[in-house]
């Protein structure tokens, strides 16, 4: 006789940003499965045209970043055994981001607001120069490098309870970049990114409730970097009222 698989129970919410619902899948349960496996299947076996993302499946690019149960994460790196309730998923797009439809978020707003920080790198050098040598083990070198593996999946973004209420808030995973080239030598525009994260929603928007530490799926910590723009700006400030 053959065994019947157990089932999971999964919600998955679906539709535009005007028009959401929520569609109820039953899902057959296996040894070592992700979430991201539990979505695959029910596009290819149940309804062809629920629409999410993914490339890599091995938590290197971030785009099957969705909400788990009420917990922004990879699906891909996420184990059903770990996070299901009773049998039961609950599956969404990742919050605060604009929805294009089902799980598929806009992730524009999440990169103008690099943009908005002056999270790019401002050379020193052309092309046609050799490479700026670093120093490895300098101590700004140091905070730099605690945030450059961040794959700009959104997660943090998406935790983040002041991104919720702030719509001008330019998020942590924007200030961290922000605070990465303000730590890099080879940046030649430090005025430039101190002015951009202490304006309207800056860094001192940010309530340092953690959220974003909480949740990365790479251990990086906003938090620390939003405190460190908070310092900067803040010795930038007193800076020139001294000089004026």
């Amino acid at each position: 006789m053959t065994r019947t698989p157990e089932m999971l129970h999964v919600t998955v919410q679906r539709g535009t940003a005007n028009d959401t619902r929520k569609e109820h899948f039953e899902v057959p349960a296996r040894e070592n499965q992700t979430v991201l496996d539990v979505v695959s299947w029910i596009q290819q076996e149940a309804d062809p045209t629920l629409s999410y993302r993914f490339a890599c499946r091995v938590g290197m690019c971030g785009s099957c970043a969705m909400m788990v149960n009420g917990v922004p994460r990879w699906t891909c790196r996420t184990h059903v055994s770990r996070v299901a309730s009773g049998g039961q998923l609950d599956i969404a797009p990742l919050r605060n981001l604009p929805v294009i439809k089902d799980l598929a978020t806009d992730m524009d707003p999440f990169f103008d607001k690099w943009v908005a920080a002056e999270a790019r790198h401002h050379p020193t050098r052309d092309r046609l120069e050799e490479f700026d040598p670093i120093k490895p083990d300098a101590p700004d070198r140091t905070e730099a490098n605690l945030g450059i593996e961040c794959i700009n999946c959104g997660i943090c973004y998406a935790a983040c309870d002041t991104v919720a209420g702030n719509a001008d808030y330019l998020g942590p995973a924007a200030l961290q970049r922000a605070w990465t080239l303000l730590n890099d030598s080879r940046d030649a525009d430090r005025p430039s990114i101190l002015a951009a994260v202490s304006g309207k929603g800056g860094c001192h928007n940010c309530h340092s409730m953690g959220s974003c530490a909480q949740y990365c799926p790479n251990g990086l910590n906003p938090m620390r970097a939003i405190a460190g723009l908070k310092r900067e700006t803040v010795k930038a400030a007193l800076r020139g009222k001294r000089d004026a």
